[in-house]
């Protein structure tokens, strides 16, 4: 049964294509605008399903889709991809000295009989201070530009988390062994 990632998401596939995970991309662009109330888990479960069920629509089974949809939140506010430098160090100004957790929706869908599984997996990362020199620092790396919260644990920020508490690959964006359990239940073996 192959595999299809909903995603053009460099990280996601590095993840998958280095544990040694076969699988072909098909990428989907949902709105990712948050609605009025909506908390960070909702959010996530609700994007991850509309880009599964984007991709589920134009794949040919058997397969399985994986979609997901990874947020920063901090006091229960998301923190998206910066849109600026301000709204970057902003970002990090917020985040420093400080723990959030990230979350990541998970939205499977196997096909040919549409059978669908969904879950949220929450790692808690904790950043250590940072000076005003280190976020000028940073941000003129151009790391944080593409990222949700403004960072990047598995580059140059790395330097900034002395602990996580949960999943690291949640972090980067696609919780692995919580996503091979799911998967499983779905028929993948593996291969």
């Amino acid at each position: 049964m192959k595999l299809v990632l909903a995603s053009a998401s460099q990280r996601r596939a590095e993840i998958l294509r280095d544990a040694g995970i076969p699988f072909t991309v098909l990428s989907s662009v949902v709105d990712e605008t948050p609605l009025p109330g909506e908390t960070a888990t909702d959010l996530v479960r609700r994007l991850a399903a509309a880009k599964a069920e984007l991709v589920a629509a134009r794949a040919v089974g058997p397969a399985i889709v994986i979609a997901a949809d990874t947020v920063v939140a901090l006091d229960g506010a998301v923190m998206g991809k910066p849109r600026t430098s301000d709204d970057a160090r902003q970002m990090l100004e917020k985040l420093s000295g400080r723990t959030h957790n990230v979350i990541t929706g998970i939205a499977l869908v196997r096909l040919p009989d549409v059978e669908r599984r969904e879950f949220t997996e929450i790692t808690q990362v904790h950043f250590t201070s940072l000076a005003d020199k280190e976020i000028v620092k940073y941000l003129a790396s151009g790391e944080p530009f593409d990222k949700a919260g403004a960072y990047a644990i598995q580059g140059i920020a790395g330097r900034f988390i002395p602990r996580i508490d949960g999943c690291y690959f949640n972090v980067v964006g696609l919780p692995l062994a919580r996503l091979c359990r799911e998967l499983a239940t779905l028929g993948w073996t593996g291969e």
